[in-house]
């Protein structure tokens, strides 16, 4: 029982740094330019209530669900076993296993293309008008600078590289599902890209872009980045919550508010109480990428 014991936080490690490396492997990286202009320095943005307002993977869902790409029941029943296992079963590495599988099941059998087609309609259609226009002044100050800009998120690969062209950004890291022969097998490589697993793969692209994360800059509005802030020179708390904008006043970091006061409070309790539950979920249940 000693050795079990021992044995799960070295899983869940193991499973954040093969979800980073997985989503560092596929990130898309710039090829108009040979060289950049600064090229040991980057910029990475989260992108739910950072760059976007709200959650990609619930807008992404919910366009799924209308274009009947799953059942009502079928994205209950992962988003209930989602919340069973934030509740209960967090330190229980079958009830990870059991959490994560539900949530991947009902994309088993389709297929890459079909989801990247779907991923561009809904962007267009509830995305687009939802990012924030002073994050993406910021990451276009970045790009002005000639540094490469990254979206790092827990979505979907697919969804997050999509919202990275649109926006003319660099590339993205997300959340990689398998498949074989473009059909999705319902499994994640590694585990979904949140938390420690975000700094994995921003040390495992910067390694491989030759970055020096001591002159990068890093935004989120979620204390649960602190992985990826920690890790560079500048990091900056945009639109953050309760706990992050107190570590990041405590610790002297950039803090910007694109929100009301009223919005900014109503943001916090409905994403608070419900993307905990659902966002892991549909996270991994929509997880699309292609693994390499």
């Amino acid at each position: 029982m000693a050795k079990d014991s021992a044995r799960r936080p070295l899983d869940l490690q193991q499973r954040s740094v093969l979800a980073g490396e997985a989503a560092a492997s596929a990130a898309e990286v710039e090829t108009a330019l040979s060289t950049p202009a600064d090229a040991t320095s980057a910029a990475f943005f989260d992108v739910d209530n950072t760059v976007m307002q709200g959650a990609s993977i619930f807008h992404l869902a919910r366009g799924l669900h209308r274009r009947q790409f799953f059942t009502t029941r079928e994205i209950a029943g992962a988003a209930w076993k989602q919340a069973y296992f934030r509740v209960v079963g967090v330190e229980d590495p079958e009830h990870v296993a059991d959490a994560r599988n539900s949530a991947l099941a009902f994309i088993a059998g389709h297929t890459v293309a079909e989801l990247e087609e779907l991923g561009e309609e809904i962007f267009d259609e509830a995305m687009a008008h939802r990012i924030w226009p002073g994050t993406r002044a910021l990451a276009q100050l970045h790009l002005d600078q000639g540094q490469r800009v990254w979206l790092v998120t827990a979505a979907p690969v697919e969804i997050a590289r999509i919202i990275a062209r649109r926006l003319g950004l660099t590339g993205a890291l997300g959340t990689v599902a398998e498949h074989v022969d473009g059909v999705y097998t319902g499994r994640l490589v590694g585990d979904m890209l949140h938390g420690p697993a975000k700094g994995e793969a921003i040390k495992a692209l910067a390694s491989r872009e030759g970055l020096d994360l001591a002159r990068c800059s890093a935004y989120s509005d979620s204390f649960n980045d602190l992985p990826m802030l920690s890790l560079v020179g500048d990091p900056c708390a945009i639109n953050p919550d309760s706990r992050l904008r107190a570590h990041a006043r405590a610790h002297g970091w950039r803090v910007r508010d694109y929100r009301t006061g009223r919005k900014a409070a109503r943001t916090g309790l409905v994403l608070g109480a419900a993307a905990g539950a659902l966002s892991g979920a549909v996270a991994a249940g929509v997880a699309l990428r292609n693994r390499r």
